[in-house]
């Protein structure tokens, strides 16, 4: 079940964050190259996951999210200034590999469609793939 007014808070707060990611937060764990990709805030607000993406190496993305953490109670003073709520929901980071899955399966998809080609007759047909 959808909930209005949790939805507008998962918005709010991602603006918020991504905002705060890109000017305020000067941890050097943290990579430049981080965003956030979403936020699930509970529907009793008492926790927010911010689910964010790091483009870099696994240990960047691990030592990114080691940053986040530390600086986790940071954010949420933050959020507490710039979103009115009754009660400032707890921050916790974790890591979304949605996007790095999504680009793994578009190139598997793309070697694949290169084979098929290669594997094609030089009069048009594919009986390899295809059984008639």
């Amino acid at each position: 079940m959808s909930y209005p007014r949790v939805n507008r808070v998962n918005e709010e707060y991602k603006k918020a964050i991504s905002a705060l990611l890109r000017t305020e937060l000067k941890d050097p764990r943290i990579s430049k190259m981080t965003s956030v990709v979403s936020v699930d805030v509970t529907r009793d607000l008492s926790y927010a996951y911010v689910y964010v993406s790091v483009l870099g190496t696994q240990l960047e993305k691990e030592e990114t999210i080691k940053g986040l953490e530390k600086s986790a109670g940071y954010v949420r003073r933050a959020m507490a200034k710039k979103i009115s709520l009754r009660h400032t929901p707890e921050v916790i980071f974790k890591l979304d590999e949605s996007i790095e899955y999504g680009v793994n399966m578009s190139q598997k998809i793309d070697q694949l469609n290169h084979k098929k080609f290669q594997n094609q007759n030089v009069d048009g047909s594919d009986e390899e793939y295809f059984d008639e």
